[in-house]
């Protein structure tokens, strides 16, 4: 899986990158810091099935951290797009290139208002309103699927009269290299005219979903803003990657107690200094206490399990004791799409498992057949022929 983290420049994407995966990333307070994208590892956070279970667990693929489960996901801090970007102004040919293959999109947004549509900084006296800069992302990004749906109409429509298959199959796979599904056209045909810009606003809606993360939301005037852009937009979430980044780093050298998520964090008495107890305390006053958390965990938890619709499966090679065959207890954590079939789960484990699939077994150890549509949190076991 593969999640964009995108916005304007200056907008605080790599600040947010560093803070999801303590990566070493150029952060500064210019536009285009970012030229080339930025590549890391993050995680997406639920609860273990160890703690249903009642068992220890040894993670392979993924970790445990007091009964909740780290699942690895890519992220990409692309470069800062900006009005015209799809006309290649800026580094915009770069920046809709490098979203070709992201399953869904983290608007980082700058809610402060301290930041306009280039990224450059305003005043307080002369603040941006951020909805703008939603605006520009999304038009921009329309516009650029718009004009790769009108390059390949004729072609495709052609095809689809001579071969007499439907036209939804043959663009899907032109377009396919965009990570759009033929259900994804399909849907979008639905609601408008193929083929029209609100046909590509559609399709980017369907197979780029997009949570805005309203980042600086500690700065002076950004909560007045926040309250405006969530009553326009859905799926929007108070952030501080700033907070956020600070919380993981003072955890990283023993300072504090913390986890991503959590809504507090724990002192570890006589480490720090004065001045950092007065800038943990800002970010417990202003952020933690007032929205529950930094926003930047929930953000990414959000766009996978609430809107791309991904659950956690734990295939076992024994259902008895929950293990593989070396003897690791739940050692994988698989995100699949919320549907996954357990035989669809198989192929994704190993070919082999999908090609000699003969059915499987779930906690009760009863019998489960190859339709079996996986739960979320499921541990099961796949029986195949040796």
């Amino acid at each position: 899986m593969l999640v964009g983290l995108v916005g304007v420049p200056n907008c605080g994407k790599s600040t947010m990158l560093k803070a999801l995966t303590l990566a070493d990333v150029q952060i500064a307070n210019y536009p285009f810091t970012t030229i080339q994208p930025n590549q890391s590892v993050g995680h997406v956070i639920k609860d273990c099935a160890c703690k249903k279970l009642g068992v220890r667990c040894n993670p392979q693929n993924s970790k445990c951290v007091g009964g909740k489960r780290w699942i690895p996901v890519k992220l990409l801090d692309v470069a800062g797009l900006v009005p015209g970007a799809h006309t290649g102004k800026g580094l915009g040919n770069q920046f809709l290139d490098d979203l070709r293959q992201a399953d869904g999109l983290i608007h980082v947004l700058d809610v402060s208002g301290l930041t306009d549509s280039e990224g450059k900084p305003r005043t307080d006296d002369d603040r941006f309103d951020p909805e703008e800069n939603i605006k520009v992302l999304e038009q921009e990004i329309d516009e650029w699927l718009h004009g790769i749906v009108r390059k390949n109409m004729e072609k495709v429509e052609t095809l689809a009269r001579m071969k007499k298959v439907p036209l939804a199959r043959l663009l899907a796979e032109k377009l396919s290299g965009l990570g759009i599904t033929e259900e994804d056209i399909k849907s979008a045909m639905r609601q408008s005219e193929l083929g029209s810009r609100e046909f590509a606003t559609i399709l980017r809606r369907e197979s780029k979903p997009m949570i805005i993360a309203a980042n600086k939301i500690d700065l002076p005037g950004a909560e007045e803003n926040f309250g405006r852009v969530r009553k326009g937009h859905r799926n929007v979430i108070p952030a501080s990657a700033e907070s956020e980044l600070a919380l993981r780093e003072a955890a990283e050298h023993g300072l504090i107690e913390y986890e991503p998520g959590d809504p507090d964090f724990r002192e570890n008495a006589g480490k720090l200094t004065d001045k950092q107890i007065e800038a943990l305390g800002f970010i417990r006053d202003n952020v933690l206490r007032k929205h529950g958390s930094t926003g930047i965990q929930q953000a990414l938890n959000s766009l996978v399990f609430d809107m791309l619709q991904y659950i956690v499966v734990y295939p076992v090679a024994s259902m008895s004791k929950y293990a593989d065959k070396k003897g690791n207890v739940l050692p994988d954590a698989h995100l699949v799409k919320r549907g996954t079939t357990l035989k669809e789960l198989a192929g994704r484990v190993h070919s082999d498992m999908a090609d000699k699939f003969i059915g499987g077994l779930d906690v009760d150890k009863k019998k489960v057949g190859a339709d079996h549509v996986l739960r979320d949190g499921e541990v099961v076991e796949i029986l195949f022929s040796r």
